[in-house]
This record gives structure tokens, C-alpha cells and sequence, in this order.
């Protein structure tokens, strides 16, 4: 089967930065990019299917490197039937690919969540013979994190940072955790960063209340990202700038952000824009179960969260987002005027950077498999397709 995919425009993610291409057309044959061209240089190639897309803008689908849950289903249950219709509803937001993120919750649970998750990673219904966004690999938030900065983390689940203890949760996800995140000061952090770091994990650094010197190991140590800027972490101190301001001051490193309007303030979004840039923001949604439903309650892995006018907290503590990446894109636009190919960037090109999925994410290119994403005038997502079909 040999598609065409044309459009007004086409959003290409290269490691100069974005750039625009006008009318492009895509080939796809089996699910991968055979040619990309525009239809003033080169007449249209064969093909069986074309799909015009004349007011629109192509894009990478999205990738969501935080999240919990969608439409009445959290990833801790860790089933195909919960994570099917994850991605399914994820796919409509113009997310091709997530890593399901876990919260603390006991051992046996967690354990119970991760084998769930990798038995799910890579079989037919996650890998695309079924539609919707893809789990590419697991984010492991929590059990090693801070007491004071834990938010609606259970303060009884809450572990040191432990190898032995991680080495369990590594053996259940079959070896699936791409990223952790780890509070830097706890006594024994440093030891774990260490040992995750060999195995091919990415460190972020988050839920924590540590100060510069605490935050500045942690990053020695091999952290690379931040958990959900401003957010559980230690606030702004203009004499010991802490977890926060290391974090907008050092270039090097990955920052996320839940850019709803309710977790970060617009003036502090544009503050993270200046000082992160193009090339180290990523946005999240931390989304939880009752992403994409009506207001009322429900779980976050146990806990009973309340979401009413975008709001879900649990015992007046944010809780998560019911945020979507498509949301997140308008949002960001609206309250920094970035323009578009740089906000997509967010979402695209630094996430698949972050996770070590650069070269099969986050960027459209010949040989690549076909995730694309078309974006109407305002910014909404019009249609997405997945190796190369169209979701519908």
C-alpha cells in the first residue's frame, strides 16, 4: 500500500531546529517514509491512496514522557485492555508514542504495574496492528523521593533510594524503565543515579527539596532532566538557588513542564521558555485517569482525586493534570508567542531526545516509520497517522 500524504505545510525537526517546508508530499509504503518532496519540485510519485490536507500543517505525532492515565484507566493497572484504550484516546490528542509512568505505591503493586507494562511493550496490540500511541518504555516516578516535596505520593510507600530495590523493579520491567526520577539529597541517591545511569536510564531530578551543592551531585552524578518544573521542588532562594534555579540555569539539562495554566503561572511558563530554550523544554501533561472524562472523582493508583474546573487534587494537593499535549501546544503559543515550529519541538524532537528514541521519534525523515500528525489553522489535531495508517 503505497500512501500520499500532501498539505499547505510540513514542520521538519532537524538538529539545526525547525523548519518549514510549503505543499509537501509524503510517500509511505508499509508503514515507513519512502519520499518526501515538494509538489512544485517533482511531480507526484505513484501511489494508491492520497490523503490532502490542503489547509493543514504536518507535524511528528506527539510524545508524552509523563503520564499516568486516560479515560477511566490508569497505566497501574498495567493491563492491555487499560493500556489499549489509553492509547487509543492518547492518539486523538496527536500523541504517537507515551512512557507509561508509574506513581509510589507498595512494592508488590509496583512490581505487579512494570511486568504489566513490559508484557504489553511490543506485542501486536502496542506495536501497530492495532491503532493508538505506542508505550515505548516505562517512567519510574517514585518510590525514591522526598517526604517534603512528595505532593499526593503516599508518605508510607515512600522509599530511600535503594539498588537492591530497583534492581527488582528492573527485573519485573524486563529491562523497560528509560527514565526515574529521583529526589538528589536523599541519603543514597547519588549511589543509585550511578547504577541506573550504566543500565541506560535517564535521571531526571524532581520531587525533591534539594538544595544547590545537593542538586549539583545529582546532576554529576548523571541526572539529565527535570520532573515537571516549579513543581514539587524547593522554591527560588536568591541565596541558595536550590533544585529550581540550578535546573533553569544549566543549559545541559532537560526540563518538563504541565503547561495548563493551573500548575506553572504563564509569566513563570515565559521565565522556563528564556532560560530552558528550544532544545531543553519538554512539555508533559502528567495526566491522570480522568483525562478526556467528565468532572467527578477518581483514582490516581488507589488515591481518590477530585477534578472540578481542571483542578484534580486529593485532600486540596495537586494531583496530576487533565491536561493534553495538544492543549499544552496551544497554551505554551499563547502565553510565550513561540512560534509553532519551536512549541512542536516541545512535544516531538526533545522528548524522543530525553528518552533515547531519537532515531525512530520526535522527527519526520525518509526511512522513517510514518508518524504524522495534521494540525488545523487554530492549532487542533485534524488527523494522525501511526506507521502510516491513519487513526480513526
Amino acid at each position: 500500500m503505497r500512501r500520499l500524504i500532501t498539505a499547505r505545510s510540513l514542520v521538519l525537526q532537524t538538529p539545526e531546529g525547525p523548519s518549514l517546508l510549503d505543499h509537501p508530499s509524503i510517500l509511505v509504503e508499509d508503514g515507513i517514509i519512502r519520499t518526501i518532496a515538494t509538489r512544485d519540485s517533482s511531480p507526484l510519485p505513484a501511489h494508491d491512496a492520497h490523503d490532502e490536507h490542503a489547509d493543514a500543517t504536518l507535524s511528528p505525532s506527539f510524545f508524552d514522557i509523563h503520564f499516568h492515565g486516560a479515560v477511566g484507566h490508569d497505566v497501574m493497572d498495567g493491563t492491555p485492555a487499560a493500556l489499549s484504550a489509553i492509547g487509543r484516546f492518547l492518539a486523538t490528542r496527536g500523541v504517537g508514542a507515551y512512557l507509561p509512568t508509574t506513581v509510589t505505591a507498595s512494592d508488590d503493586a509496583t512490581l505487579r504495574a512494570l511486568a504489566g507494562i513490559a508484557r504489553y511493550i511490543g506485542t501486536p496490540e502496542s506495536s501497530g496492528e492495532t491503532e493508538g500511541a505506542r508505550p515505548l518504555g516505562i517512567h519510574l516516578e517514585g518510590p525514591f523521593i522526598s517526604h517534603a516535596k512528595r505532593g499526593v505520593h503516599p508518605p508510607n510507600l515512600i522509599q530511600p533510594p535503594s539498588v537492591p530495590v530497583f534492581d527488582r523493579f528492573w527485573e519485573a520491567a524486563e529491562g523497560k524503565i528509560r527514565l526515574i526520577t529521583i529526589a538528589p539529597e536523599i541519603e543514597g541517591a547519588v549511589e543509585l543515579i550511578e547504577h541506573v545511569t550504566k543500565l541506560g536510564v535517564r535521571v531526571s531530578l524532581g520531587h525533591s527539596n534539594a538544595n544547590t551543592a545537593e542538586t549539583e551531585r545529582g546532576l554529576a552524578a548523571g541526572g539529565v532532566s527535570a520532573t515537571h518544573t516549579f513543581n514539587a521542588m524547593r522554591a527560588l532562594d536568591h541565596r541558595d538557588p536550590g533544585i529550581l534555579g540550578t535546573v533553569l540555569d544549566t543549559d545541559s539539562l532537560y526540563a518538563e513542564l504541565i503547561c495548563d495554566g493551573i500548575h506553572v503561572h504563564p509569566a513563570l511558563v515565559r521565565l522556563f521558555w528564556k532560560a530552558k530554550g528550544r532544545d531543553r523544554a519538554i512539555l508533559i501533561t502528567d495526566g491522570m485517569s480522568a483525562t478526556g472524562m467528565p468532572e467527578g472523582e477518581y483514582l490516581l493508583a488507589g488515591m481518590k482525586v477530585t477534578v472540578k474546573d481542571g483542578w484534580c487534587t486529593h485532600d486540596g494537593v495537586l494531583a496530576g493534570s487533565v491536561l493534553t499535549l495538544d492543549r499544552a501546544v496551544r497554551n505554551f503559543r499563547a502565553f510565550t508567542s513561540a512560534s509553532l515550529g519551536d512549541t512542536l519541538r516541545l512535544v516531538t524532537a526533545n522528548p524522543a531526545r530525553l528518552a533515547g528514541f531519537a532515531a525512530e521519534q520526535g522527527a519526520i525523515e525518509v526511512g522513517r516509520p510514518a508518524n504524522i500528525m495534521v494540525l488545523t489553522n487554530a492549532g487542533e489535531v485534524a488527523a494522525i497517522y501511526l506507521r502510516g495508517r491513519k487513526a480513526e
